[in-house]
């Protein structure tokens, strides 16, 4: 997998390499709490059909080639950073 993270992951990761981060003292209940909403977030129970033109898929399948994931998690990550807010539409023009 490629290395794009956004400027708030970055942080993240150059704190832990400085060991700047310290584990927390967790209950086996929390972190098995932690566990199954991890697992739940990666965890795809619904299949949508969805027509789209031969250069929009081969644009995405490249895409996800370049990322070194599967066409379809990148189609089905782009969603999910969509309807969460984290992926914001381009302003075109001068507004």
């Amino acid at each position: 997998m490629s290395n794009n993270f956004d400027a708030f992951e970055q942080d993240l990761l150059q704190a832990y390499e400085n060991g700047e981060m310290q584990s927390e003292n967790l209950s086996q209940g929390q972190m098995e709490a932690f566990k199954t909403v991890a697992l739940s977030t990666f965890l795809y129970d619904q299949h949508v059909d969805v027509c789209l033109s031969k250069s929009d898929l081969a644009n995405i399948q490249l895409r996800a080639a370049q990322e070194g994931i599967p066409y379809q998690t990148l189609i089905a990550s782009v969603i999910h950073k969509f309807i969460n807010g984290q992926l914001l539409e381009k302003q075109l023009g001068n507004n």
